[in-house]
């Protein structure tokens, strides 16, 4: 058992596809199978069952991923440790976001601050995001929804209404807000389902009895206006973005619902080491707390 081999295991776990993890570790496939064949062996154990290049971690895989992750997770600890400790480089940042031009605004003014670091970025669901977190893949996530997962520290840095958008000849393109129930039969232009905003849509429409109509479903939160102004249904839009939607005219209305709002939240793990590029990071994120952050 090496750390070549570990690593290979943490990958095709993460995935569960042959294919992908071999792509990530930018090796071939017959390579990572023999990998995988001999870490079993060695253990005694299956630590997948098998469908193909398609995979799925049994409880031995499981179980053995959460030491995997531990370990690795403290060696990866210990390197940036010691490059703080010996001044080896200006080191490296890894972030997850459910949309990463959230993050650009801050990005910008943390490179122009310490350009020597080296940022890595993942665009993540929820349940991905608790995943790199709790591989320590990454140093922080910046969340719109609560991420699950022990030792997490978490700080919020933005709250904002979410709006409804709808087409400029909607009839309720006059209106200035409107109920939940009167939106039963409109068709929504939404993410899938592990997006904030879909969670955000599925749960206004539980809390009066009802399942929103899907007339559209993507992961292109950014295009979700364009669809809207060309009269395909009506979306959930951020507060910050009506000022950046200037190529899709659409109707900006208040939902008459509770809690319909959003919340962007920096969530870090308490029981790992924070590098100095990590610890800047999160100091300047705290800086702007509450100001405008660039959205689609």
């Amino acid at each position: 058992m090496d750390l070549l081999s570990l690593r290979c295991f943490q990958v095709v776990a993460r995935h569960e596809h042959i294919s992908r993890a071999a792509a990530e570790l930018r090796v071939a496939q017959p390579s990572v199978s023999r990998t995988i064949a001999r870490l079993e062996a060695g253990l005694g154990v299956r630590l997948f069952d098998r469908n193909g290049r398609q995979v799925r971690l049994n409880q031995y895989g499981a179980a053995f991923l959460r030491r995997v992750d531990r370990a690795l997770g403290e060696l990866d600890d210990a390197r940036r440790e010691l490059a703080d400790a010996a001044g080896l480089d200006h080191g490296t940042l890894a972030l997850a976001s459910e949309t990463l031009l959230s993050l650009t605004g801050l990005l910008a003014e943390y490179r122009d601050r310490h350009p020597g670091v080296r940022v890595r970025l993942f665009q993540s669901t929820a349940e991905a995001m608790s995943r790199r977190l709790r591989s320590r893949e990454v140093d922080f996530c910046l969340a719109s929804q609560p991420l699950t997962g022990t030792s997490i520290g978490s700080a919020e840095l933005l709250r904002e209404d979410v709006l409804l958008a709808v087409p400029l000849g909607h009839p309720l393109a006059g209106r200035e807000h409107v109920g939940v129930r009167e939106l039963a039969d409109e068709p929504f232009i939404a993410t899938r389902p592990g997006h904030w905003q879909r969670a955000l849509l599925d749960r206004m429409f539980a809390a009066e009895g009802l399942v929103p109509t899907i007339g559209c479903e993507g992961d292109e939160p950014g295009a979700a206006p364009v669809l809207v102004s060309a009269g395909l249904g009506v979306c959930l839009v951020p507060a910050m973005s009506r000022g950046s939607i200037t190529n899709a005219p659409v109707a900006l209305l208040r939902l008459d619902a509770p809690y319909c709002h959003r919340t962007l939240t920096l969530v870090w793990r308490h029981d790992a080491y924070m590098s100095a590029a990590a610890r800047k990071f999160r100091s300047l994120a705290m800086e702007r707390k509450g100001r405008p952050w660039p959205e689609p």
